[in-house]
């Protein structure tokens, strides 16, 4: 993977990094969009990829959108830019980690909270402050009732307040808040639990739990076992993970 002008990326043992660098608060611009989406087009076909991390350079995560961006004759082009990289998030079938670091506001914080674990730092501040400037958050609203329920989706988009990590993971849109000088070691320790495992396994994990969201229960227990009965239990790498545990040794993965 190479490098753009706002995308920094590295690729190492099937771990996927990608740093947003666009001084100085990384607010995306539809240029900054198109790099990050080709960065995350590029990760969908990698077969050995665990997972991917995106961070942040510099003292914020993400502070939102360019407002110049939002102006008639270029918000179609925005929008639709801005999309792409939910739809890509989504494409993506292992686990997608958010590491926000600082201000993680507006589309940056949408773009966190599409994300499959968002990890904050103690010092992290998240908000959808759009209100304030006339405009409201289009994926947000869509993705915060999930993580939130109506109610607090709401207030969130309507009030534009902004949150403490601690309070952004007692209402329910980042899984975990950690102390500022463990950022690294915690995520570093995260990204390891998962190297741990086989790229495929990690696929159909993720499988298992996205795909059946939303289903009615009898629907979803029928599918999720016929994933695993038939898919999962007729993987190499599941008969080398039973192998393994009795023979007490180390997991060789084949990703198949």
């Amino acid at each position: 993977m190479t490098d753009s002008k706002t995308i920094q990326t590295n690729y190492v043992d099937g771990v996927a990094r990608l740093t947003l660098a666009r001084p100085k608060h990384n607010v995306f611009n539809i240029a900054m969009m198109q790099e990050l989406n080709t960065a995350l087009e590029s990760l969908i076909a990698e077969s050995d990829l665990k997972c991917v991390v995106i961070l942040g350079e510099g003292p914020s995560w993400c502070a939102g959108v360019d407002v110049g961006d939002h102006k008639p004759e270029l918000v179609e082009l925005m929008i639709n830019t801005f999309n792409r990289i939910f739809e890509l998030i989504e494409a993506i079938p292992v686990p997608v980690i958010a590491a926000v670091h600082g201000a993680c506001l507006g589309g940056g914080m949408e773009v966190a909270i599409a994300c499959d674990v968002v990890v904050a730092a103690k010092k992290a501040k998240f908000g959808q402050p759009e209100v304030k400037l006339g405009f409201f958050p289009p994926y947000a609203a869509i993705r915060l009732p999930v993580l939130v329920g109506p109610a607090k989706a709401i207030e969130i988009c309507t009030t534009g307040k902004t949150y403490s990590a601690d309070e952004a993971v007692d209402m329910g849109f980042v899984t975990r808040a950690v102390e500022n000088d463990q950022f690294d070691a915690e995520i570093a320790k995260l990204v390891g639990e998962i190297q741990t495992s086989s790229p495929l396994i990690l696929r159909l994990n993720k499988q298992a739990v996205k795909a059946h969201l939303g289903m009615h229960f009898s629907t979803a227990i029928g599918s999720v076992s016929d994933l695993f009965l038939n898919t999962l239990m007729k993987t190499e790498d599941t008969l080398e993970g039973i192998a393994s545990f009795y023979e007490k040794r180390k997991s060789v993965w084949k990703n198949k």
